[in-house]
């Protein structure tokens, strides 16, 4: 296992390395990061000054490296628009998307698996086609059309949740949802299906032939096996929730790492969004890491790789 994990190790640290020449070498893919820190009212000359004082005429990979070097060091930058050091800009915001997209995936797999396990021990029944139209449903609605649904029934029509900010835990109860329901239905599939394969395998067979009670054979056997793919499922949804959360940040009017980018790309704030897209890479990676450990310790066969 430790061999497992220590390869893991060295491609998530190659990886992080790729992002962050990918994060970096973004900005200058959508155009001159010069004219646009310029603005659209400046001339040739200012926009000549600022890629001088900003080092955009050297080289792209020497201009890499001393970014990078930086940030090895903790600094980011500094904020154009909001003036502020961007690593203390960027935690502080990050702490609020975290909460919420934590939240999220915990309505989603609370919600999900227990669907997913149902679904799978009795296929094509009413509960099963029940949790498949639901998943169909959430898999096919947007989340700003869904988010916009929730505040007119539970904030307008029946006045009681907020239908913005969370200066209280109701304010969390509506973002959370929409998250969660947005991540459900690939969960449910996917535990669904791994119910269904488990339940006709050979040692499910063998052990209702030992006289082993339904519930342990359905929770000790086949959602132990079943629950492998989720977990590197939920950590990719994690993220995805994460990097995904400029809508609902902004629907629900949450000050936190989706509305600092939804903020910096409007205003051109490259340091700001160099750094967003660098954390969000560098945090899916570490997710995905984490889900291949989780993964190890559930799979005895993957521990002897």
């Amino acid at each position: 296992m430790l061999n497992y994990l220590i390869r893991r190790l060295v491609m998530a640290c190659l990886l992080t390395l790729f992002v962050s020449f990918v994060a970096y070498s973004l900005i200058f893919a959508a155009g001159d990061p010069a004219a646009a820190i310029a603005g659209s009212a400046s001339t040739a000359a200012d926009a000549e000054r600022i890629r001088h004082l900003y080092g955009f005429d050297r080289p792209i990979i020497v201009q890499y490296i001393d970014w990078l070097t930086k940030v090895l060091r903790g600094d980011l930058g500094t904020s154009l628009y909001f003036g502020q050091p961007v690593s203390i800009l960027l935690f502080d915001r990050f702490a609020m998307t975290a909460r919420i997209g934590f939240l999220g995936l915990m309505f989603a797999l609370i919600t999900a698996v227990p669907l997913g396990v149902v679904a799978g021990r009795w296929p094509n029944s009413i509960i099963d086609r029940v949790a498949t139209l639901i998943a169909v449903v959430g898999q096919a609605m947007p989340s700003f059309w869904f988010a916009l649904l929730l505040i007119i029934a539970f904030a307008i029509q029946w006045p009681v949740l907020p239908a913005s900010g969370v200066s209280t835990w109701q304010g969390y109860i509506l973002p959370t949802i929409v998250l969660g329901y947005f991540s459900m239905p690939a969960i449910m599939r996917l535990t669904r299906s791994g119910m269904i394969e488990a339940l006709q395998a050979d040692y499910i067979r063998t052990a209702r032939a030992m006289g082993l009670s339904e519930t342990r054979i359905l929770f000790d056997y086949a959602l132990r096996n079943a629950a492998l793919p989720v977990v590197s499922l939920a950590s990719a949804q994690f993220g995805f929730m994460l990097a995904g959360s400029v809508v609902v940040e902004n629907v629900f009017a949450i000050n936190g790492a989706g509305a600092l980018a939804w903020q910096s790309i409007a205003r051109s704030d490259l340091p700001t969004i160099q750094a967003l897209i660098l954390f969000l890479s560098l945090f899916y990676v570490l997710l995905t890491l984490l889900a291949d450990f989780l993964n190890a310790m559930l799979d005895p066969r993957m521990r002897n790789r």
